[in-house]
């Protein structure tokens, strides 16, 4: 049977909620979808709960509208303003050899436990990133196998405790309860990395329309996430006060002139904040000089942020940009002449099943992911903000101790139903027995002993079997 799914990005320009319909085989048919403007939202952080509350429910009513459903739970984003990356180590013994989940869910407890968590914050995630099983390291996925010992080491997400209350209270304002909440830069990841990429190590940078994500993906987990005040929008704020011209034209003239390769000595006119009727001139030299500098200001700072993670040298596949600063035409080729030569492309969300041409922009990278994660396209095993691990094994098979267990039950049961039928089985091998030791006949074993089995004894057949020879 289809579940309904339902997921809002909650962002600082727009809240996008998007319903989809998981099959049994696990693929995802979205079935509607809606924006809203962001209000009550700065710097990804809510400043109004009444105003965040009526953007989600704004958001999530066009979403069901299209889609024929009245679902209430939705899995959400937050922001990476006031997350923190914290790292972690567990260690445990293996009382029965065997490494089942329980023992993986136990270790990561263990490394949970010793992390130093400020009283102020919240976990959101406990992501392992390296398993030690006995003396061997790096261990891609411990569950089966054979060991005294296990070891792990874990990066833990966390933000701040009113920054999480917040959010929860603008939710739920807006008719919607929480069965998950997902840190917005790991949402976008999981919508544009690829395989290859996760394997190898890679850098996705979501540049937002006021804020900027980075994390550092290496192997089967997160490992570095930060945070940038600065996006898209605020190359319109500097061409707005730069031009003297509204917000409104200084967005228009970002999208339809924002060229950072090529100059033009064209002009355009413009016009001019509270005055309708005078235009100014202005030279779309000075419109790509504006955008230059501060698209140019926000890679660096990230570029400086990467070298402060000390991963740069794991990252191998490169850095995958996405967002709706991507836009920009040149931003790849200048992002890749400022991050010293490493690897850049463009990341698109990934293609979904009845995805609408508008959910396909770098802008959605968020939300599809958020879907993505709902489906289980999360880290190997995870600890999510509910204290719940996260793992795919039982999708895959039935687990080693629930194998143990239903053989115990199914021995009980031969025990309780049918004693009868143990003997029946006890009956054959000594009759088996009988053939290989004596020359009497089957038949007259079975006739002799029909007549001593009126007690539903077996004691007593094998007594006067034993008497026979």
């Amino acid at each position: 049977m289809a579940e309904t799914i339902l997921v809002v990005d909650i962002g600082s320009t727009k809240v996008a909620a998007v319903i989809a319909e998981k099959g049994d085989d696990g693929t995802l048919m979205i079935t509607g979808h809606g924006v809203a403007r962001s209000l009550g939202v700065k710097k990804g952080v809510i400043t109004n709960i009444e105003l965040a509350s009526k953007s989600i429910k704004k958001a999530v009513g066009d979403a069901r509208r299209i889609a024929g459903k009245n679902i209430s739970e939705a899995t959400i984003s937050i922001s990476n303003a006031y997350a923190k990356n914290l790292n972690s180590a567990g260690i445990v013994n293996i009382p029965n050899q065997d490494i089942t989940i329980k023992e993986i869910r136990r270790v990561m407890d263990t490394a949970l436990y010793n992390a130093n968590i400020p009283n102020e914050f919240e976990v959101l995630h406990v992501l392992p990133y390296n398993f030690k099983v006995d003396e061997q390291d790096f261990i891609e996925d411990p569950y089966g196998m054979n060991a005294s010992r296990m070891e792990v080491e874990v990066s833990i997400i966390v933000t701040q405790k009113s920054v999480l209350s917040n959010l929860t209270k603008a939710v739920r304002s807006a008719g919607l309860e929480i069965n998950g909440i997902v840190l917005n830069s790991y949402a976008s990841a999981l919508a544009v990395m690829g395989e290859d990429e996760r394997e190898l190590g890679v850098c996705v940078i979501d540049i937002g329309g006021h804020t900027s994500n980075m994390v550092i993906h290496i192997g089967n987990s997160i490992r570095y996430n930060n945070f940038l005040a600065v996006g898209s929008n605020h190359i319109t704020n500097d061409l707005s006060m730069a031009l003297h011209t509204p917000l409104e034209t200084a967005e228009r003239v970002k999208i339809c002139h924002g060229n950072l390769l090529e100059t033009s000595n064209e002009s355009i006119e413009l016009p001019l904040i509270g005055d309708a009727e005078n235009r100014n001139n202005i030279s779309l030299e000075i419109i790509h000089n504006v955008i230059l500098a501060r698209v140019e200001e926000a890679l660096l700072i990230l570029a400086q942020t990467l070298d402060k993670s000390r991963l740069e040298e794991q990252i191998g596949s490169g850095i995958v940009i996405t967002g709706g600063m991507t836009k920009l035409k040149g931003i790849r080729e200048l992002a890749q002449a400022i991050f010293h030569g490493i690897p850049v492309r463009i990341g698109l969300p990934r293609q979904l099943g009845g995805m609408y041409d508008e959910l396909k922009d770098p802008v959605y990278a968020t939300v599809i992911g958020l879907l993505l994660y709902r489906v289980g396209e999360y880290t190997q095993y995870e600890i999510d903000h509910s204290k719940t691990l996260l793992h795919r094994k039982n999708e895959q098979g039935i687990n080693v101790t629930d194998i143990a267990d239903i053989g115990r039950l199914q021995s009980n049961d031969i025990d309780i139903k049918s004693k009868d039928k143990e003997e029946n089985i006890d009956i054959g091998i000594e009759i088996e027995h009988l053939k290989k030791v004596g020359d009497r006949k089957e038949e007259d074993l079975f006739s002799s002993f029909s007549q001593k089995r009126e007690g539903n004894s077996l004691s007593r057949f094998v007594n006067w079997a034993k008497q026979l020879f």
